[in-house]
């Protein structure tokens, strides 16, 4: 069994626009992917204003609001939906594989989500969809399955006016339609035939991520189940400081080369939403102190789809309410500045320095201790800084800035998900 690594981004993204300087003329070599973050002179999505730090921490929050809104609305559904699940996900892609699809291979970039199950990508000809799409004609090995096919019956109200399986989606402010099609899709250098997808045709509104989506979920069309006998349901990735320019954190696939010394927490299973990560956070210790939460706000209830994921796509951690203010009143306490202000959603924060104490999260058979690394935001110049959590009406959700320089593991045959601190920014 070979160790399969996949280059990830936050929110970075590979270099497509060479000669700008000579580092962006880098070639990939093997299974070590060159990264951009997307606002780098070798990146083509960089903004052609750049925004200052309080606008791009009041975007990122409204992206962030956004995709809590739609994790909230799917964990209490008795069904998967898994062609473009992910609704407001596609909102914030805020990490990004490259992907090649087809024969011979194109290259797309796709937000990876562990909160998703299926994939999806622009098709040439599809309308309101941005530039870069999949030109399945100049593909030998694309197909677009029929209303017969078994992976027909797993998008919901599929339509057949003619030979295909198509489906057609409403939500938010935006609507999405397209064909379910096969084609082989190759991450790092491993090619996977007949990858089941979905080729969109048709586009409206502004929250459809450009080049597509990859969903890391466990439902029936996800990348763990499609790949199974090749990565055996396990992967791990490791996400970067979001604050350096030129970095990358990877994404290995398979159980080998995975790390041996990790604490492990088990996985729960809600049959209403399966694809989602569910842990057990059991308490919060804030410095030595374990702050007083009522039991109700972690605790893990199927029915009301209420508890704790691990999510990749959210960038702020949120806890609900009694939680949320439970560590945030301690975090103040230790903090000691009574000049307290706030910023956009977030209620905790500075205009001088501070020293702030970590924050622990306490899950069954592990802890997870963070730094002021993965607890604060800094505004540019310095003057603001803010605790980077916030509340949340239902779901308790560990975000990807409380994740980064972490090895995240999650070992779906075994039902577990580790934990272990690596530097990878």
């Amino acid at each position: 069994m070979k160790i399969h690594f996949v280059t990830l981004v936050f929110p970075l993204i590979f270099s497509l626009v060479q000669g700008l300087n000579p580092q962006c003329a880098t070639q990939d070599h093997g299974s070590n992917l060159q990264v951009f973050h997307v606002y780098s002179p070798c990146s083509p999505f960089k903004p052609s204003k750049p925004l200052s730090w309080e606008e791009d921490v009041l975007q990122t929050l409204a992206k962030d609001q956004a995709r809590l809104q739609y994790l909230s609305s799917l964990v209490a559904k008795k069904s998967v939906v898994p062609i473009a699940s992910g609704r407001q996900i596609v909102q914030s892609p805020t990490y990004i594989v490259r992907a090649n699809i087809g024969t011979p291979p194109q290259t797309m970039l796709l937000a990876v989500d562990t909160s998703s199950d299926a994939a999806w990508v622009p098709c040439t000809g599809c309308v309101g969809c941005s530039s870069t799409a999949f030109d399945y004609a100049k593909s030998t090995t694309f197909k677009t399955l029929g209303c017969q096919a078994a992976q027909c019956k797993q998008v919901p109200n599929p339509t057949c006016g003619g030979s295909a399986c198509t489906f057609n989606m409403t939500y938010g402010g935006s609507t999405i339609a397209g064909n379910l099609s096969q084609d082989t899709v190759t991450l790092a250098t491993d090619p996977i035939p007949n990858y089941t997808f979905g080729c969109l045709q048709k586009t409206a509104g502004n929250s459809v991520p450009t080049q597509g989506l990859l969903g890391l979920g466990r439902g029936p069309l996800s990348l763990l189940s499609q790949s199974q006998n090749l990565y055996q349901s396990t992967f791990s990735y490791c996400l970067p400081n979001f604050r350096s320019l030129n970095f990358a954190g990877s994404l290995k696939l398979g159980p080998k080369g995975q790390p041996l010394r990790i604490k492990y927490t088990p996985l729960l299973k809600n049959p209403r939403r399966p694809s989602l990560y569910y842990v057990n956070l059991v308490s919060i210790r804030v410095g030595r102190k374990i702050v007083d939460i009522p039991p109700n706000a972690l605790a893990f209830n199927p029915s009301t789809g209420a508890g704790t994921i691990i999510d990749s796509g959210t960038v702020f951690t949120r806890l609900v309410q009694p939680a949320y203010v439970a560590v945030r009143d301690e975090f103040r306490r230790r903090v000691r500045v009574a000049n307290v202000t706030s910023l956009g959603g977030f209620d905790t924060c500075y205009t001088i320095p501070i020293v702030a104490p970590m924050i622990t999260l306490m899950f069954s058979g592990m802890n997870v201790t963070l730094p002021q690394e993965n607890l604060l935001i800094h505004s540019t110049a310095g003057g603001i800084t803010c605790l980077a959590m916030a509340s949340a009406p239902a779901l308790n959700v560990i975000a990807n800035m409380q994740q980064q320089n972490h090895r995240v593991l999650f070992d779906v045959p075994n039902s577990r998900v580790g934990f272990a601190r690596e530097q990878c920014s």
